[in-house]
């Protein structure tokens, strides 16, 4: 059964761009480089608000065992490295992690996918 692992982090306006440059040249290629077994990516959502912007990461994992491997025995410890931190202007302190029950796909006219 596959693990949703998700974790919310904000900054200012002024620094979403900086934040986003972190993620793509630092925080992800290091999530990469340590190729996990069972790690099967990670999504960035980015939410505007009126006066800072929500960054949601959703990580998939094969099992409970890969987040481990991922974040050792407190796993639900959040993963902000320092230049990560550096943009921030607060972060959660623990990543929630779920199991996916259910999953479908749907067709781009809306029929589901095989």
């Amino acid at each position: 059964m596959a693990i949703k692992r998700t974790w919310h982090g904000w900054t200012s306006v002024a620094n979403a761009s900086a934040y986003e440059e972190v993620l793509r040249d630092h925080v992800l290629p290091s999530i990469e480089a340590k190729r996990i077994p069972g790690h099967g990516g990670i999504e960035v959502l980015r939410r505007d608000l009126d006066d800072e912007v929500e960054f949601m990461t959703i990580m998939t994992f094969d099992s409970l065992q890969s987040v481990i491997d991922f974040q050792g025995d407190d796993y639900e410890r959040c993963y902000v490295p320092d230049a990560a931190r550096a943009v921030l202007g607060r972060w959660d302190a623990t990543a929630q992690h779920f199991e996916v029950r259910q999953e479908r796909s749907y067709a781009s006219d809306g029929s589901r996918s095989a």
